[in-house]
């Protein structure tokens, strides 16, 4: 199904900005917010997806969040010097590290945690839970779709051939 077209598109219609402009000012006020409470927002987050999904190594995070990979190694090593995390390499594959959440990363995690409840709830106060849901759940079939091998601009997708 086609929900643009080109003669009437506006970027102010247009669902990848609107959902990258929320995303922006929301990291925007979060950064804000978690200055002077010891960690960085994106600290944070990688704190949050070790507790969430322990089974994560250093390069599923950084490609999560879209981070330069030496600047992602100093968030890691900030992180490991203040006994947040610990990082061990795969016995498996020596290149792959993997990174584990400590009893101190955990605290940090849940201490930040109403912080981030807060402004996120802000954030969605115009809408009743049923919207937020439907919301969520709309957001993840776009991602899971945006995933796919075979989406146009997906990581590892084909290029069509040139006739």
């Amino acid at each position: 199904m086609k929900h643009y077209d080109p003669r009437t598109y506006t970027v102010d219609d247009s669902v990848g900005y609107l959902i990258r402009r929320s995303a922006v000012l929301l990291r925007q006020q979060l950064e804000a917010a978690f200055e002077g409470h010891g960690l960085t927002f994106v600290q944070w987050v990688t704190l949050m997806r070790l507790r969430d999904d322990p089974q994560l190594t250093a390069g599923d995070i950084c490609r999560d969040l879209n981070h330069d990979s030496g600047a992602f190694t100093r968030v890691v090593d900030h992180l490991e010097e203040r006994g947040l995390i610990r990082r061990e390499r795969s016995e498996s594959d020596r290149r792959v590290v993997l990174l584990f959440l400590t009893g101190d990363g955990r605290q940090a995690v849940q201490a930040m945690l109403p912080l981030v409840v807060g402004h996120l709830n802000d954030a969605l106060q115009d809408l009743s839970a049923t919207e937020v849901a439907t919301l969520a759940k709309l957001l993840r079939r776009v991602t899971a779709r945006l995933e796919l091998p075979e989406a146009p601009s997906a990581p590892g997708a084909r290029k069509a051939a040139k006739p």
